[in-house]
């Protein structure tokens, strides 16, 4: 049987020398990496008591659309600026070039709903960190926050310190 890892495509010097991307289009692509993915996933859950899931824009959708619907919660999109279109709140946050902004509905989530924060892969934590916050001003409380990758290297979790984050897989480099 093929472990998570298997499924994940690396691809060198992309999109810079030196550095190895993690393509997850091929664990999306094939069956069952995508089963694997999710069932592992969910199972990184076992014993976390929550309302909804809440997924950043897009491949938060693409894995926490699933893990909502196998496990019977609700599903809150994050997205970019100006995707949604009722009244938002709105978070910035730095990129290494740059800065982004995400938004979150206003009605989204209710204060005391517990929430589990998934994305695809955790590398600077900027987005994550600005997606909790979000969360956090609507009154929802952050229970966990779950990836299928952590690029351990770039010291993504240092942002996210006071929050249970676990990842499928974890790549010690960048």
């Amino acid at each position: 049987m093929k472990k998570m890892e298997d499924y994940v495509r690396a691809i060198p010097d992309f999109p810079s020398p030196g550095i190895i991307f993690r393509d997850v289009t091929s664990v999306l692509q094939d069956p069952d990496g995508l089963k694997l993915a999710i069932d592992s996933m969910i199972k990184l859950l076992d014993g976390v008591t929550f309302d909804l899931v809440a997924g950043t824009e897009s491949r938060g959708f693409m894995f926490g659309m699933p893990i909502a619907y196998a496990l019977g919660k609700a599903f809150v999109p994050v997205r970019k600026k100006g995707k949604l279109p009722l009244e938002t709140i709105t978070a910035k946050y730095d990129l290494e070039y740059g800065s982004a902004e995400i938004e979150i509905h206003k009605d989204a989530i209710l204060p005391g709903q517990k929430v589990v924060l998934v994305d695809d892969l955790i590398a600077t934590g900027g987005t994550l960190a600005a997606t909790a916050n979000l969360i956090e001003q609507l009154g929802g409380e952050v229970v966990k926050i779950l990836l299928l990758m952590e690029l351990a290297g770039l010291k993504g979790r240092d942002k996210l310190m006071g929050y249970d984050v676990q990842s499928v897989i974890t790549y010690e480099g960048n």
